[in-house]
């Protein structure tokens, strides 16, 4: 049998979405590959700086920096349960519960830089795709991927379109705090990100107070998932594994306010999903709750949300639901 990813977080990635490559990508946008390329080359000992999305991805992977259980045993249940040879294997090799995928329209040649700077801050990134321009989206599928980070709005659209959870990264994003060394924090919207846009398209047809009505008379009815409603289930699996020294806290960040907070908070439970956080914002702006909230990174379908929390954490705009025909 061949290698799987199959019941891994597979995260796929655009090399910009990591790193900061908006001074090569400037070249690149001038329309002359080859000068881009160059330059990539000619800085292929210098280690890229870490983008928008580092940090999220850098403390998912530390969640494969953990022995398997037979690992964990001690030495006299080491000596019965195993031979030397599968003893040395369980003391060496980590649990592999998380694997980051490049997905880039960069050349190969450049490709070569984005696993060096990998490499250099000690990312366990093995795998990539380089297309040269085109769109790499539809190299999702063979990976069976459970997110897409890309600053292209095009391959974003692509791979919502599929199916596949992703958002747009704004590249001039706030990186994230350090201040949460053993936690990976994400945040999310509800409507039209982990719920579907059901109620958010009564609110743009008839108002906030039809809006309001309609929620709370459904609000024993689980709204349809949205995009990410997989991804949170998925990292939910992901933080029940466990492991000592890396968790996982999410938020919910809404526009809603009661009466309708009621049916969002139903629909998890239905899911059998957790946030840790949940704020009903009733419209005021997310930046200023996002900053105390100090994410690794943000989704949101709304675009003025997303340049608003943008000022303070790691945003993505997520193009899905009415507000993105």
């Amino acid at each position: 049998m061949g290698l799987s990813l199959e019941g891994k977080l597979v995260v796929a990635i655009s090399s910009r979405a990591l790193f900061d490559f908006e001074e090569e990508n400037a070249v690149f946008e001038q329309g002359d590959d080859r000068a881009y390329m160059n330059l990539q080359l000619s800085r292929l000992e210098v280690p890229a700086r870490p983008g928008v999305a580092f940090s999220m991805v850098r403390k998912l992977l530390a969640f494969n920096d953990v022995q398997p259980p037979d690992a964990q045993s001690t030495p006299i249940q080491r000596e019965t349960q195993s031979t030397p040879v599968q003893r040395v294997e369980a003391q060496s090799t980590p649990i592999q519960r998380v694997e980051v995928v490049i997905l880039s329209r960069n050349d190969p040649v450049s490709g070569m830089r984005v696993f060096r700077s990998a490499q250099h801050y000690g990312l366990h990134i093995g795998r990539g795709t380089f297309t040269r321009g085109q769109s790499p989206w539809r190299y999702l599928r063979p990976l069976s991927a459970n997110l897409f980070l890309s600053t292209h709005l095009s391959d974003v659209r692509a791979a919502l379109d599929a199916g596949v959870p992703a958002a747009q990264v704004y590249p001039r994003s706030a990186l994230a705090s350090d201040a949460h060394p053993s936690e990976v924090r994400i945040a999310f919207d509800g409507d039209a990100v982990l719920f579907s846009d059901e109620a958010e398209r009564v609110y743009q047809d008839d108002g906030l107070r039809a809006f309001q009505q309609h929620e709370t008379d459904k609000a024993g009815l689980p709204l349809p998932a949205g995009p990410f409603k997989p991804l949170l289930a998925a990292l939910q699996r992901l933080q029940q594994e466990g492991t000592p020294h890396m968790r996982i806290r999410t938020a919910l960040v809404t526009a809603r306010s009661a009466p309708a907070h009621e049916r969002a908070i139903r629909t998890l439970m239905n899911w059998n999903v957790e946030v840790d956080e949940a704020m009903f914002l009733g419209g005021l702006d997310k930046g200023a709750f996002l900053r105390e909230f100090e994410p690794d990174f943000f989704f949101d379908d709304q675009t003025g949300h997303v340049r608003s929390a943008a000022e303070h954490v790691p945003s993505g705009h997520v193009a899905s639901g009415v507000r993105n025909p």
